[in-house]
């Protein structure tokens, strides 16, 4: 098997057109020419925390200093050169690393067979460059920018902070997705490159961050049930039904022993509902808002499985989306045009006709309806973005985020 990745290798350098004769650390001449182009224009935002190495290694192009500098330039483009402490997220009792992050193992000893191969360093950088088309949008926004003198250092900065994040996005974006861009509220379905569909979104408060993650669109609730979550159990819902007894009836509620609506019926005097009042930890009792053309969560639900409970919906409160700022939800991504997005969704994603939705929607029952062709949903959280890789749009720093992340360069 070694022998067959050896062989690979060397065909590979073969086409790259590296051959030659390698110095003692495996360096071509036109390989260091090739490194050094690219470190000139550090055509990958990643130099960062290299600085100083970078100016020694292109005074004395010292093949040792060399190659350290090509394994931390390929670990700076896979995964970035911010760390963000605060980007974790608590299960339970249980803190989540990678809240938001997607690391790729680097190899430094595949780095350098692949260099004393011949390959040229193009290939070499190749498997860790995002696909993702705003990382090269964003590059170039800012290799002109700071060259006009009416540019802020902030500006400058925001750019750059948000080429970082697109390398912590989960590699293999894909060719069709839905992103949704924290910050500027809003969800663009792209296909092949073009936004096909585009809506306002309201997002999670400052205090219930809506998360940033990738998962695959797995199917669509029709006339969903909200299955209430302990945590708002503790926190609104039990301390209201203690004020006013008729809470339930009023919000279209139930109470049940699991989140089935055919599980066990339960009245709030069967339990000690002053025990479960505030704080966080597990409800042995469920509140279920029924399915209705008045429920919280509308009409319809995109579900995207995944450890945070984040899922796209509709929702009963459409004036916030006259707002300019939308963070009311408890992290969840409440859409201005739900319709819109199921009509999308379903002619394009799905083997169920407009005839058969439209019936299951009409029924006011709750069905399910299952994605058949893959289409990835990211959350981010771009500050800056490109929009057609036209026109740099920014958006203010809702949760913080550009103020907390360290930049090292």
């Amino acid at each position: 098997m070694k022998i067959k990745i050896v062989l690979a290798v060397l065909f590979a350098a073969v086409l790259s057109g590296c051959v030659g004769t390698p110095d003692a650390e495996g360096w071509r001449s036109a390989q260091k020419n090739e490194f050094l182009k690219i470190l000139k224009t550090d055509k990958y935002a990643s130099i960062c925390d290299q600085q100083s190495l970078y100016a020694n290694v292109k005074e004395s192009e010292n093949s040792k200093l060399m190659t350290k500098l090509l394994v931390a330039y390929t670990k700076n483009l896979a995964n970035g050169c911010i760390v963000d402490p605060s980007l974790t997220v608590k299960e339970g009792e249980k803190t989540i690393v990678g809240y938001g992050t997607y690391s790729q193992k680097v190899s430094e000893s595949d780095i350098k067979m692949k260099l004393k191969a011949g390959q040229s360093i193009e290939n070499i950088l190749k498997p860790y460059v995002p696909t993702f088309n705003q990382f090269s949008c964003l590059i170039k926004a800012h290799e002109r920018l700071k060259n006009d003198s009416n540019t802020s250092a902030s500006t400058l900065r925001k750019i750059r902070l948000n080429i970082e994040r697109v390398k912590l996005m989960k590699p293999g974006l894909g060719e069709n997705y839905a992103l949704i861009n924290i910050p500027e509220f809003v969800v663009r379905i792209i296909e092949k490159k073009k936004t096909a569909v585009m809506m306002n979104v309201v997002v999670g408060k400052r205090k219930m961050k809506t998360p940033m993650f990738s998962a695959d669109l797995s199917y669509i609730t029709l006339n969903p049930q909200w299955n209430v979550p302990d945590s708002i159990a503790r926190n609104e819902v039990i301390p209201d039904l203690l004020k006013d007894p008729g809470y339930l009836t009023k919000n279209r509620m139930v109470m049940r022993s699991t989140y089935d609506l055919n599980s066990k019926k339960l009245s709030p005097s069967s339990v000690n509902l002053n025990a479960y009042v505030g704080g966080k930890g597990y409800v042995p009792f469920k509140f279920i808002e029924v399915p209705s053309e008045k429920n919280g969560l509308g009409r319809v639900k995109f579900i995207f499985p995944n450890h945070h409970s984040v899922y796209m919906h509709d929702t009963q409160s459409k004036h916030l989306f006259k707002r300019k700022v939308r963070t009311y939800s408890h992290g969840c991504v409440r859409l201005a045009k739900p319709s819109l997005m199921l009509d999308y969704i379903s002619k394009n994603y799905t083997s169920t006709t407009p005839e058969e939705i439209k019936e299951k929607y009409d029924s006011l029952k709750t069905h399910y309806v299952k994605v058949t062709k893959r289409l990835p949903v990211h959350t981010a959280y771009f500050t800056t973005y490109m929009d057609e890789c036209n026109n740099l749009l920014q958006f203010d720093d809702i949760y913080g985020f550009d103020k907390s992340h360290k930049l090292n360069f």
